[in-house]
């Protein structure tokens, strides 16, 4: 079977979270936007093809299935490509899991777009210096913290064996540390075993090939992850 990833040029976003798991999986996928261009996601968007109605992109189309959010088509795809524990107790738990990182990767997108997404940074740069400020003294702390205990409960793991979750949470760290490099040293030491788990997905074949090449786009800042210097620095809130 071929997955058509549909997903805008140029950034990695949101579709990336859903790329990872395809590459680490070594799913035949077309990244279709990168082929046809962006012109090529619109039809789905206006609700001129067959299957559910994307609001935005990313979405997946397999076979007749059109799959929308990051994390229902991770919940989709994880036990095709064998990255979910089998058990619904378990694939629940990973859709749990997902869901809080969709939440994290909102409120790391909110800190450099506080009051509007069409608007530019420059335009709200004195908002996103207050919001960044709470995300990196507060937020982060709370939500890596919870992360990181829930990858010790899970011995390295965040369900215990390697999935998808792993995958979005490495990207989320890997994203964090170009936006917030500053925040993140300091966070660093607190979250040691994140930071194993980061290490041993960069390291799976699958995935180290895939970052090695040109599929993988760049941070930069026309994506979630964006670095600021002006939205660094501070110390991460402490114990």
């Amino acid at each position: 079977m071929t997955y058509q990833l549909y997903y805008w040029t140029g950034i990695q976003g949101r579709g990336e979270f859903v790329r990872l798991a395809l590459e680490d999986a070594g799913a035949d996928y077309i990244d279709v936007a990168r082929v046809a261009g962006d012109d090529a996601i619109q039809p789905f968007l206006d609700g001129e093809r067959d299957g559910a109605r994307p609001f935005a992109p990313p979405f997946l189309q397999s076979r007749d299935l059109v799959i929308a959010q990051v994390a229902n088509i991770l919940h989709a795809l994880g036990p095709r490509l064998g990255l979910v524990p089998e058990g619904e107790a378990a694939r629940l738990q990973a859709l749990q899991l997902q869901l809080t990182i969709a939440d994290l990767v909102t409120e790391i997108h909110d800190s450099h777009h506080p009051i509007a997404s069409a608007a530019y940074y420059e335009d709200q740069q004195d908002a996103a210096k207050r919001r960044a400020q709470d995300l990196r003294m507060q937020r982060l702390p709370k939500f890596l913290g919870y992360f990181e205990q829930i990858v010790v409960r899970g011995g390295g793991h965040a369900l215990g064996t390697h999935s998808y979750v792993d995958l979005s949470l490495f990207q989320v760290v890997r994203g964090l540390d170009y936006a917030y490099p500053q925040a993140m040293a300091a966070l660093s030491p607190k979250i040691p075993q994140l930071r194993k788990l980061e290490a041993r997905v960069a390291a799976r074949p699958n995935i180290a090939a895939y970052l090695a090449s040109e599929r993988r786009l760049a941070f930069n800042t026309n994506g979630i992850f964006r670095h600021y210097p002006a939205l660094d620095g501070g110390i991460a809130a402490q114990d």
